[in-house]
């Protein structure tokens, strides 16, 4: 999330909302006179930066007809107001300003990616003869892009194979980095595939101030972590890119195709690049884009072109291979499928994705029982009522409650999970209730975790990230 400058936070809460209004014709202006997108998205990000100022400042969202003094009239406002209330979402950023979290149905219009419904659910678990994950069935995994096509290869007993993978900015990762990688080794599991892992390291040295070292230390870090969640040694490779671009012409030989089908003018579009970025940022996406081929492991696949990728990702990864389906057709390759997840909300809110440098906004894998307990405590933002009466009365709110959102990522059980629910929203269950079971939940998770990392010695890291063949049995 953009830092907001002094000026913002500093400003009177009637003259946040004055530029709030300001900011918002200013956006509408620029969408009616088709103005560039990255002038719009420039814009954009600002408003929804401003809104949350405003939010800090009031303690309630900014509402167009209601300025801070007067109180919200009951009509309501103008529908042109919300037009510019557009959630920002890109590999870099994500920002909504609504404290229920980003509106998942519109990023899937806008996207163009589909809906994972009850029929997609159920044949995945005819496919496979497992009960669906859970990510799966409370919609932590919610959209997709040719998931049925994998399922019909599958069944005809055609190949597919896994790719996901981690940006290794620090040495800590925290719980919400667990999502793709705990849904992806269900999916290994159940469909006994091959999986490759790709540690973007040349990423993070690109945009942040790393070097070079560091940033291909916290990958070695950041695997340990990844290995922690039990993937299979002989069905997973996980590799480095500064590591494994050097030494596999096949890797190399696809970066450079899809380099030559993708123009400046496309990745400003997908990306938001501007003049000013380095050229090693405006490579960089078809560095993501090449594991989605199988040739680029030629050790694992040999020179096949025709084996389907199926890619677990948080959406905000989704521009990256919205361009690689692009390509793919022009290069002969099969496009990727994916499987798109929700975004875990930061403890402080779901307006925004967490943050692995602000070490209260998330619970790290490295936090002992006593953080997890204080942080869960102190700083989860509560969709509790401001008096215990009042939450007797009235219950609590689940949509915004942060450690309910956590439950319904980490709590296995439905019924359990359905039961908190009702409780709390009918007033039953207090605040201080939820935030302690959470924390029952947490607690032996992470030291859990913990152990398993424990386990993990260089020479195993060393042996998931040696290039070599896997074990899968089909032809």
């Amino acid at each position: 999330m953009a830092n907001m400058s002094n000026s913002e936070v500093c400003a009177s809460p009637l003259e946040l909302f004055n530029s709030i209004t300001t900011q918002g014709e200013h956006v509408r202006a620029l969408k009616a006179g088709n103005a560039s997108k990255d002038e719009i998205d420039s814009a954009v990000k600002m408003l929804l930066s401003l809104k949350m100022s405003y939010k800090v400042a009031m303690g309630e969202d900014y509402k167009a007809d209601c300025p801070p003094e007067n109180p919200a009239p009951s009509n309501n406002h103008d529908p042109d107001a919300t037009e510019a209330e557009e959630d920002f979402v890109d590999p870099w950023t994500v920002q909504t300003s609504s404290a229920k979290g980003i509106d998942y149905d519109k990023l899937i219009v806008r996207f163009g990616s589909s809906k994972i419904d009850k029929e997609l659910i159920n044949r995945i678990e005819r496919a496979t003869g497992q009960r669906p994950h859970h990510f799966l069935r409370r919609g932590i995994f919610f959209s997709h892009r040719d998931m049925n096509q994998v399922l019909d290869a599958y069944e005809n007993k055609k190949p597919f194979y896994l790719y996901t993978g981690r940006g290794p900015s620090s040495e800590a990762m925290h719980v919400g980095h667990l999502i793709p990688f705990i849904f992806t080794k269900w999916l290994q599991d159940v469909f006994n595939v091959p999986l490759v892992i790709q540690m973007t390291d040349d990423e993070k040295y690109l945009w942040k101030d790393l070097t070079l070292d560091q940033a291909y230390g916290y990958a070695v870090e950041n695997a340990k972590d990844i290995i922690a969640c039990g993937f299979d040694i002989n069905k997973t490779f996980i590799f480095s890119d500064l590591d494994y671009m050097g030494m596999s012409p096949g890797f190399y030989k696809n970066v450079v195709k899809i380099q030559k089908h993708v123009t400046f003018n496309q990745v400003k579009g997908i990306f938001g690049f501007t003049d000013s970025d380095s050229i090693g940022k405006i490579s960089f996406p078809a560095i993501q884009a090449a594991p989605s081929f199988s040739n680029s492991f030629p050790q694992i696949f040999g020179d096949r072109t025709d084996i389907q990728c199926l890619i677990p990702c948080a959406i905000d990864q989704d521009p990256y291979f919205r361009m690689t389906r692009d390509v793919a057709p022009k290069i002969g390759y099969p496009k990727p499928a994916l499987l798109h997840s929700t975004f875990f909300p930061a403890l402080q809110g779901a307006q925004t994705k967490m943050s692995a440098s602000d070490p209260n906004s998330s619970i790290f894998l490295t936090d002992t029982a006593k953080q997890i307990k204080t942080k869960v405590n102190k700083h989860a933002f509560s969709g509790g009522r401001d008096t215990i009466e009042e939450h007797r009365q009235f219950g609590g709110n689940c949509d915004v409650d942060v450690s309910f959102m956590y439950l319904t990522f980490f709590l296995e059980d439905d019924d359990r999970l359905e039961q908190i629910r009702k409780d709390y929203t009918s007033g039953a269950m207090l605040t201080g209730e939820l935030k302690k079971t959470l924390i029952e939940v947490l607690q032996p998770l992470i030291a859990e975790h913990q152990a398993r990392r424990k386990e993990v010695t260089d020479e195993i890291v060393k042996e998931f990230m040696t290039p070599r063949k896997l074990s899968f049995d089909f032809q």
